[in-house]
């Protein structure tokens, strides 16, 4: 694999809007990109590409690229891994199909993670959850956004860790897609499969190398080097894993909102220099 860097252009390949859990709409979303002089932006909600068609709309106005994405929610050996379908058709009927079943699972799990917080002394955690939540989506951020509201922790990443992960009372493990199953639903909409943020998973070296190889063989062609959660030792180890693996590099922001003011649209350090750009399978394309 060349080692080559085309970067002339801000790309941003990881975002979310309200369609999902990001508190911009979609169309707010693409301008505070344009303004953070954003060229590329990908809107990749989780389990949705509800958002798409306004980004789209808005995006044409600025002369802004508007990459149609989504981030799939996948279930690998007891493990909740993102996998970004980058550059797909929003409305192929698979695609469209495998999602909804994603989001039925979510309901289920929002009920059950307002019960389990019910059982702790917490009231009203769905109603709550579901006042922030403006499209179709339930998440975890919604309830963290109420659990907050509510005066439980202080700020986002202190409700989680307090409520929403392993071993807290609201924590409710998810039952995702399989990881060939989300492969094929991504590519079946002609998109191109991205890891996200993969220093986030606490996985072991031997795990993520075990995670990294099953991607590829299932046909998975990138891997977020660049992330806004990523550090400067972790992009420089997934580069690594970029070139052992053979697989494109990506970088995004996995911006949520304004409320998270430590990740920004557009603000992130160059992909590394021997790293294979993701965005030269497309314009390579073109």
């Amino acid at each position: 694999m060349p080692a080559t860097l085309t970067h002339e252009l801000n790309h941003d390949l990881h975002s979310h809007s309200t369609a999902s859990d990001g508190t911009l709409s979609p169309a707010e979303l693409v301008r505070r990109a344009h303004a953070q002089g954003v060229d590329v932006l990908a809107l990749t909600d989780h389990d949705s590409t509800a958002g798409v068609a306004e980004a789209s709309e808005a995006a044409a106005t600025l002369g802004l690229r508007l990459v149609p994405g989504v981030e799939v929610s996948v279930t690998w050996n007891g493990v909740t891994i993102h996998i970004l379908g980058l550059n797909v058709d929003p409305e192929h009927l698979g695609l469209q199909q495998g999602l909804a079943q994603l989001r039925v699972r979510r309901d289920e799990r929002g009920k059950e993670i307002a019960r389990r917080l019910a059982k702790a002394g917490i009231e009203g955690a769905l109603e709550g959850a579901q006042a922030y939540a403006s499209g179709a989506i339930i998440s975890r951020t919604h309830f963290a956004r109420f659990l907050v509201e509510q005066g439980h922790a202080k700020d986002m990443r202190k409700v989680f860790k307090k409520f929403l992960v392993n071993n807290r009372p609201g924590y409710v493990p998810g039952d995702w897609a399989s990881l060939d199953e989300a492969l094929g639903w991504i590519h079946a909409a002609g998109g191109l499969a991205v890891i996200a943020h993969p220093a986030r998973y606490r996985l072991s070296a031997t795990r993520l190398r075990q995670f990294i190889g099953e991607f590829k063989e299932y046909g998975g062609q990138g891997i977020e080097v660049v992330s806004g959660s990523h550090s400067a030792g972790d992009v420089q180890g997934m580069a690594q894993y970029a070139r052992r693996f053979e697989l494109l590099a990506s970088c995004g922001s996995d911006y949520h909102g304004p409320e998270q003011p430590w990740v920004e649209l557009g603000q992130l350090t160059p992909l590394p220099e021997n790293c294979t750009p993701v965005w030269q399978q497309w314009e390579t394309a073109a």
